[in-house]
């Protein structure tokens, strides 16, 4: 069933429910006031004969009066002392007895009237030099009886046509609510993996309907840089493996053409070089996949300033030595393997290009509750239109001179995405005023790569 059926089934359902709710009240008070105003009206009408009887006054023929269709007055023995006209000769309206004074309401079917209506009865009994006498006064209900069934026939034909406007009016507005909906399902049920460049049509309402088509064409615009992303890594991939690829070739080539012995041993250990580069290259672009498949990373309890201080000890035999400032107690959440894959790259891109110092400083930011890594080196720098591009794979400033330095250009694209994937940040900034003016002096402004990751609450003390 449609959502555009179920919706007019709900409405015309609860519609429904309410009407006979209302239906069934209005009758209800209807009658129960029309019953009210007779029983008020017999009732005084009763009363007064009442208290003629008591004193003794009754006529032998009571005159109609106005709010009684008849009078009749029996006695305890159960003899018509006196009545009105219509009610001459007839026996006692009711055969009940009362033994002690008061007033009784009834509604019953008088038939010696020969009317097909109803009649409300009160009876008064009241004490008499006599005895008891009871007092019958009953009205006629005709009128109640007719604005009942005016009303249950004005009903029976309104509460049907009210319901079928119902349904047509939510069928109508639901169909021309959910138009926008269905030229979005059939927008995108169009759109293939070669049609991502195309958006859902977004209707001019300002409503949930609109904030979906948005949401959806925001969704496409992830896929397509997505699907575009995927394409630049692939070609970007196969043009960095063909390259030694090709050169692992040629030496082995030369190695198995050249007869002399003594030459093969450096043509191997070429081979081998490039084997490695391989490897690695191999390594970064499944860590990269494994990344972009958003898998789940693990959670454990970190002291950050601890792996910092593991990760510069394991480098002790790097081209420069590495200056550490650590602030211990800084706890992250995250995974140990990946979070020092971070820390490697970073000191493998100042070891790169430092000239005579790197420096790594790690530091908290109580107002942004944050761990603050910044890895500093005295190299030539990254220029700043280009801080956001040296993030993007397979990216070298210097190409020529980051492959004579073994770089992939894969380095700080994997610190990012693990420190993102991590909840927190890695941009390159500008050095402190203190290290530019220093850099100045040696025509160097240096590269400062800044880490930011969320910091753990601190366990509560047993």
């Amino acid at each position: 069933m449609t959502v555009r059926a179920r919706a007019t089934i709900g409405a015309s359902a609860v519609v429904a429910i309410a009407l006979a709710i209302g239906s069934f009240a209005l009758l209800g008070l209807l009658d129960a006031n029309l019953l009210h105003n007779a029983e008020t009206d017999a009732e005084a009408q009763a009363t007064a004969v009442a208290q003629l009887a008591m004193a003794g006054r009754l006529d032998p023929l009571l005159p109609p009066t106005h709010g009684a269709d008849f009078l009749q007055v029996v006695n305890e023995q159960g003899v018509v002392l006196t009545s009105s006209q219509n009610l001459t000769g007839r026996p006692p309206v009711s055969d009940h007895r009362p033994t002690v004074p008061g007033t009784v309401r009834s509604t019953m079917n008088v038939h010696a009237l020969g009317q097909d209506h109803r009649q409300r009865v009160v009876q008064v009994t009241t004490e008499t030099n006599g005895g008891l006498v009871s007092v019958y006064a009953g009205t006629s209900l005709r009128d109640a009886d007719a604005a009942d069934a005016t009303t249950s026939a004005a009903l029976a034909v309104g509460v049907p046509l009210l319901l079928l406007t119902v349904a047509w009016v939510t069928w109508w507005v639901t169909g021309r609510a959910l138009r926008p909906v269905e030229a979005i399902r059939s927008e995108v049920a169009e759109i293939s993996d070669r049609d991502l460049h195309r958006r859902v049509p977004v209707p001019q309402t300002h409503d949930e309907i609109a904030r979906l088509a948005l949401t959806m064409n925001a969704t496409l615009d992830r896929l397509e840089s997505s699907g575009q992303r995927q394409r630049q890594f692939i070609a970007d991939a196969s043009h960095e493996l063909r390259s030694p690829i090709a050169v692992l070739r040629t030496q082995l080539e030369v190695a198995l053409a050249v007869p002399d012995p003594a030459l093969r041993p450096e043509l191997l250990l070429g081979a081998l070089e490039d084997t490695e580069r391989l490897q690695h290259l191999a390594a970064d672009l499944l860590l990269l996949a494994r990344i972009d498949a958003a898998e789940p990373r693990p959670n454990s309890r970190l002291d950050l300033g601890d792996l910092v201080d593991d990760a510069v000890h394991k480098r002790r035999g790097d081209r420069l030595p590495v200056r550490a400032e650590l602030t211990p107690g800084l706890e992250v959440a995250g995974s140990e393997l990946w979070l020092t894959r971070v820390v490697t790259n970073l000191l493998d891109n100042a070891q790169r290009f430092a000239e005579q110092r790197v420096s790594v400083v790690l530091r908290a930011d109580p107002a942004a509750r944050q761990a603050v890594l910044e890895v500093t080196d005295d190299g030539p720098g990254i220029p700043e239109a280009d801080r956001e591009r040296v993030f993007e794979r397979f990216t070298r400033l210097d190409d020529a001179r980051s492959r004579d330095h073994g770089g992939t250009g894969l380095g700080l694209a994997i610190a990012r995405d693990l420190a993102e994937h991590h909840h927190g940040t890695l941009t390159a900034e500008p050095a402190e005023p203190a290290e530019a003016a220093e850099a100045a002096a040696r025509s160097a402004r240096g590269a400062r790569l800044v880490v930011r990751l969320p910091l753990v609450a601190a366990a509560p003390d047993r």
